[in-house]
């Protein structure tokens, strides 16, 4: 009579925290869809216009206001200078224009990929993709509607660069920083033990 008991006591604990939408697949973890929202893609949408207006602002205020090589000094070894850059960010794969077309759009549409699949991931993400996607978009216009970005950020011993590098360098730093915390928060989850009643 005792035995029965003594070996159900002694098997593990399964928690079900719910079942699949077929009601027919058990599920003992919780599980969240982390593909893209409308309101995440509006997000996106808003902070990719952003940059891009930003970028394209300050583009055309340097291209009327300094001839083409001209410069203004602002702040010790900072200055404005207006260059042009057939390349990709700070001055790279200069005269490799359709190469550089080529892999931009390849990485956007990359891009635009990953985020349709996890931008719940980490609040973050929306930010970060958007940085990026923004200034990877506002020099691909350029550079297939006049073969050349315009650059004008100078800062001594640095090559020229303009507002969407700029854009592109922080939403990668924010991209790798919401990854590793979304890793992070993952884990902690996934390794959490299930309290017993």
């Amino acid at each position: 009579m005792t035995e029965p008991a003594t070996q159900e006591r002694s098997r593990p604990l399964d928690v079900r925290v719910g079942s699949a939408t077929n009601a027919l697949r058990p599920l003992s973890t919780v599980e969240r869809p982390l593909g893209a929202s409308w309101t995440n893609w509006l997000s996106l949408v808003l902070v990719m216009g952003a940059a891009v207006a930003a970028d394209q602002l300050t583009k055309w205020t340097v291209s009327s206001t300094l001839a083409l090589g001209d410069g203004v000094p602002v702040l010790g070894p900072f200055a404005i200078n207006h260059v042009r850059n057939t390349g990709i960010a700070f001055g790279l794969f200069a005269d490799s224009t359709t190469a550089v077309i080529a892999v931009t759009t390849i990485a956007v549409g990359a891009m635009v990929v990953f985020f349709a699949r996890s931008a719940q991931r980490h609040p973050l993400l929306t930010v970060a993709l958007g940085l990026v996607l923004g200034g990877s978009v506002s020099n691909l216009v350029d550079r297939v509607r006049l073969g050349y970005v315009t650059d004008f950020l100078d800062v001594d011993y640095w090559p020229a660069f303009n507002l969407a590098d700029t854009f592109i360098t922080v939403g990668v730093a924010l991209l790798f920083v919401s990854l590793v915390a979304a890793d992070r928060t993952s884990s902690r989850v996934g390794d959490a033990p299930l309290s017993r009643p």
